[in-house]
């Protein structure tokens, strides 16, 4: 399952994305684990940069329970994204939300 929602409650400015927009977008109750993708296809797992197979070491040790938040910069690489939501699929997570602006 795949959530969009607006997370308000989030410092801006820790890692510049320039979010994408939804009208569905929800408030997201509690934010556990956040990854952020930059428009160069940085990945951040909180506000420290990882590579695909450092996020997987980090995921292994996480609860599968957890709400993981993914914030992409509207104009990274869409494959960036998937590869990112793969991973996450793949090691059984499946509270997942993409923040998104209204």
């Amino acid at each position: 399952m795949i959530v969009l929602t607006t997370a308000t409650f989030i410092a801006k400015g820790a890692i510049p994305l320039d979010l994408p927009k939804a009208g569905s977008a929800k408030s997201l109750p509690v934010k556990k684990i956040e990854l952020s993708i930059t428009k160069d296809g940085r990945i951040f797992y909180f506000k420290e940069p990882v590579t695909l197979a450092i996020l997987k070491n980090k995921l292994l040790s996480l609860n599968k329970k957890s709400n993981i938040l993914i914030r992409t910069d509207k104009n990274a690489k869409f494959e960036v994204f998937i590869e990112v939501l793969d991973l996450l699929k793949t090691q059984g997570f499946t509270n997942i939300a993409v923040e998104t602006v209204k």
